[in-house]
């Protein structure tokens, strides 16, 4: 490692976080409060699937247990531009405003008389319970004006929007059908989904009608597919195709597993990669829709990112499964609790956590006010803490990873660091409560480079030690015993930690 002390004219530029995709069928949380009418949550059938070897004859039974509560979803958009008037075109408005005033500007001749063009959408819905509540996904009622339900018995209704949640795509809708009891498709606990599972896909693809594809669950967890602030999507080849958006996915039995939402594809068309959204995610959202009028989510204020092997080695973790804490937020409910920088949180609300996007998902599902027991592992040995999780402030930020510019000896080389003096924070524009020593140049062939650390980024820790100057992280690194080493870096808002490996450096 070098210390210099000449400042650099580059300039970090710090990005707020928070975690070929076509959408099966078209952001805060956008809901009508509900008023005051019973509402009873779909029951969970949580017994387990039959997962003996053996083949089905026909999936006929189950269809007939499903179709009649998956429904086809109508949307009707009028088409909002201003500059419409009526079919006249805008040479012939200024024409008139020329020769009779501005008494005509905005009411040209035949303005209102003509009608406005209209944008129409087909999806799918999964009639949720006996009071009409049905479930469909956020980008299929998204802006539209009108939303029409149809039945399998061939029954319409107007539908009211409930709510809508852009962060997950699940959208609440409401038909009023006292003349006759609705055929609700009962739900599983999509926790227990396993991979190899078979599988239903029900929609209404290309607004063809109802239609019925077989396949299995390719995958669970998968995450970093639509964008959504969070993902946690089921996997499966049943073919799901556009105006399948807001269907069923069920498992052997009927019972709903997924709300399907997306595919994967370069055509636009089903290639055996589609996505459906957990049914316990969508019931949570469904259900907060109704009772609040928005969806709130827990807040824990930690920094976490994924456990590397190289970081597992570090904190001598058997395994890489948990979420590592880089950071606290203060009088966060993280920190009131007693969890540190440092910490690895291995369960949550009595759940194992597999990984930061895990982690995130279950903080999301518990209740504001909620006190739940979070067991973690610091220095070695484990322990349980109480947090009193909050609500989510708005927007969530996270730490991201990057590269870049320096030769010497010991741990670290090719990395450059300077002092936080004013001048290094004016131009890196750092904090001026963050403290350790800034990066001013990195070689971009270095293990240092590899790992992730850049020009900006400040050095807190060095091996578990706290380092304050350049000088001081100099002389850390010069008679290092091992190849390997642990830091803790700031960037972007928060701090998170970096195992530079050298072992195997050029």
């Amino acid at each position: 490692m070098k210390r210099i002390f000449t400042q650099l004219n580059s300039r970090i530029t710090a990005i707020a976080l928070g975690g070929a995709v076509v959408l099966a069928g078209s952001a805060v949380a956008f809901s009508q409060k509900p008023k005051a009418e019973s509402f009873i949550p779909p029951a969970v059938d949580e017994r387990p699937i039959a997962r003996e070897v053996g083949s089905h004859t026909s999936f006929a039974p189950v269809v007939k247990k499903v179709a009649p509560g998956v429904v086809k979803v109508f949307t009707t958009t009028k088409v909002h531009n201003t500059s419409y008037n009526g079919g006249m075109p805008g040479d012939m408005d200024d024409l008139f405003r020329r020769f009779f005033g501005n008494q005509f500007q905005g009411r040209t001749p035949k303005r209102n008389m003509m009608p406005m063009p209209r944008q129409e959408g087909i999806g799918s819905g999964v009639i949720a319970t006996k009071e009409g509540y049905i479930l469909t996904n956020n980008h299929v009622v998204d802006g539209a004006d009108e939303v029409k339900v149809a039945l399998q018995d061939g029954r319409e209704f107007t539908a009211k929007v409930v709510g809508r949640d852009p962060k997950t795509d699940i959208a609440v809708i409401k038909i009023d059908a006292k003349d006759k009891e609705l055929a609700v498709v009962p739900m599983a606990d999509s926790d227990k989904v396993e991979v190899g599972d078979v599988v239903l896909a029900v929609g209404n693809p290309f607004g063809i009608g109802q239609t019925v594809t077989t396949g299995i669950v390719s995958a669970t967890g998968r995450a970093g597919t639509v964008g959504l602030d969070y993902e946690d999507f089921i996997q499966t080849d049943a073919a799901i195709n556009p105006g399948n958006s807001g269907g069923a996915l069920v498992d052997a039995e009927g019972r709903l597993i997924g709300i399907n939402t997306a595919i994967l594809s370069r055509s636009g068309g089903n290639q055996g990669i589609g996505f459906a959204i957990p049914a316990n995610l969508a019931r949570d959202v469904m259900e907060s829709l109704i009772k609040d009028g928005k969806v709130t989510r827990g807040y824990l204020g930690v920094m976490i990112q994924d456990v590397t092997p190289s970081l597992a080695k570090e904190f001598k973790l058997k395994q890489g499964q948990g979420a590592l804490v880089g950071d606290v937020t203060p009088k966060s409910p993280a920190e009131k609790a007693g969890i540190e920088s440092g910490d690895l949180i291995l369960e949550f609300n009595g759940k194992k956590v597999t990984d930061s996007r895990h982690l995130k998902l279950e903080v999301a599902r518990v209740q504001p006010g909620e006190s739940v027991p979070v067991k973690i592992l610091r220095d070695g040995s484990t322990k349980t803490l109480d947090v009193s999780v909050n609500e989510m402030p708005g927007t969530e930020h996270l730490a991201k990873n990057d590269n870049n510019k320096g030769d010497d000896n010991g741990t670290l080389n090719g990395v450059t660091v300077a002092d936080l003096d004013s001048a290094a924070r004016q131009q890196f524009d750092l904090p001026g409560n963050v403290k350790g020593v800034v990066i001013t140049d990195i070689d971009p062939n270095s293990a240092a480079a590899e790992a992730g650390l850049k020009p900006g980024d400040v050095i807190q820790e060095i091996n578990r030690k706290p380092v304050r100057t350049a000088e001081e992280a100099v002389k850390m690194t010069e008679k290092a015993t091992d190849k390997t080493t642990l830091l803790r870096v700031w960037r972007e808002g928060g701090s998170r930690y970096v195992a530079v490996d050298e072992s195997n450096a050029g």
